[in-house]
């Protein structure tokens, strides 16, 4: 079974950063592409970050610039550094991964239906 395990929320004053990480199974790590995703309460779950099989990177115009989504050098965890937090930021963060069969995943995946596997989510609050 694949396993998504998020970790690293809190609460963060408006401008501050956060870090947040997710324990992804080992054996999709390398060939899926992997996400971060956000849901508000009453609200869609919208795509933040991705990251592909071969590294390039996605983000949605409301976090360009801020946030950044990486893969770490040991091949299990998914990170998304948030800086200069703003209040809209606050949610519920899910990571998810789109897992195919065979071959690398390859693309710009922000749209919560291509993904197969989801975790239970970390709660960010920014305060204003």
């Amino acid at each position: 079974q694949v396993r998504l395990v998020e970790s690293g929320g809190g609460s963060v004053e408006a401008g501050g950063s956060l870090t947040l990480f997710c324990e992804v199974s080992r054996s999709v790590y390398t060939r899926a592409c992997l996400a971060w995703f956000r849901q508000k309460d009453g609200g869609e779950r919208e795509g933040v970050a991705m990251v592909d099989g071969f590294r390039q990177s996605t983000y949605a115009d409301s976090v360009q610039g801020r946030f950044t989504i990486s893969k770490d050098h040991s091949g299990s965890t998914l990170s998304l550094q948030m800086n200069g937090l703003r209040p809209e930021d606050g949610a519920t963060y899910y990571c998810a991964a789109r897992v195919t069969p065979s071959g690398t995943c390859a693309g710009e995946y922000l749209r919560s239906f291509d993904y197969n596997y989801w975790g239970q989510g970390t709660q960010v609050t920014v305060s204003s």
